[in-house]
């Protein structure tokens, strides 16, 4: 029974590290895409783009602004059409039909949509376009994940508790001689029962050190495959799964917390409920 509290603790507690560090990557994935990708801002006819470079690159969220004129925009269309007089075109259609644009990145994918409305409420400005489905797709995705997560942690972590109830009640039972004997010489309740509340503690430990045990086999077991040339995909999990300094502090943390947390009420359940029967 000991050996079924620490290894369904194990497999939790692994399990929730792997869900985490997925969670951190979509984030990840989202934040870079957020900050590459660019809000065509284009601008009433008229508008000179220089007039509105300074407001915008003081607008919260903005970390570049590159402005491209209407004579630039046409240049580069006539390019693409492969149009060798430019100047005949311009004359056909009476004058360069296009407008200023400016290209604004925001920070991270969170502040494209709020970037995006407060641009186009701003005056001198036709409309505003950004691939916004993307962004989107990205965000369901991840809370999606967090969901599956949660249920799935929740699931495991009342499996773990039932475990350790049932490992800390037969060892209560196994030693009910001992209990009665403390008993019958006056010790607390607490005095009798808090090895087994600290049992359960430690069951939460060894099973939060196994987990990150074996993640971190994990990490090493991919990054050895990367370096041998292995599929494209393989480099992209070790990429994905590499934690940065603060997440690295933060993961074996709270291993270690939501073990200790489980194992503590798991054995906390099994003390109340040996105690109930023994004092009715």
């Amino acid at each position: 029974m000991n050996w079924a509290a620490v290894s369904t603790m194990t497999v939790l507690l692994f399990l929730f590290g792997t869900s985490l560090q997925v969670s951190w990557q979509v984030e990840g994935l989202l934040n870079q895409f957020g900050s590459q990708l660019v809000i065509s801002t284009y601008l009433e006819s008229g508008v000179d783009a220089g007039s509105l470079i300074t407001q915008v690159k003081r607008l919260p969220g903005v970390v570049d602004v590159v402005s491209v004129s209407k004579e630039q925009a046409w240049s580069q269309l006539s390019a693409d059409l492969g149009l060798s007089d430019i100047s005949s075109a311009a004359t056909q259609l009476k004058g360069n039909p296009l407008v200023d644009e400016l290209k604004v990145k925001a920070r991270d994918a969170e502040q494209v949509p709020q970037l995006a409305d407060t641009l186009k409420n701003m005056a001198g400005v036709n409309d505003v376009l950004y691939v916004g489905e993307v962004i989107q797709q990205l965000r369901e995705l991840n809370e999606g994940l967090r969901w599956v997560s949660v249920g799935m942690v929740s699931l495991l972590s009342m499996t773990a508790i039932a475990v350790v109830t049932t490992t800390i009640r037969l060892i209560a039972i196994a030693r009910r001689q001992e209990i009665e004997v403390m008993q019958l010489v006056g010790a607390t309740r607490l005095w009798i029962y808090l090895p087994f509340l600290l049992q359960g503690a430690a069951f939460g430990l060894v099973g939060a050190g196994g987990s990150w045990g074996l993640l971190l086999a994990i990490q090493k077991g991919l990054k050895s495959l990367a370096t041998s040339q292995q599929p494209a995909f393989i480099e992209f999990l070790v990429n994905g799964l590499q934690l940065t300094a603060q997440q690295w502090i933060l993961l074996p943390f709270t291993l270690l917390a939501l073990g200790t947390t489980l194992g503590l009420l798991g054995s906390l359940l099994a003390v109340k409920k040996v105690a109930a029967v023994r004092h009715s």
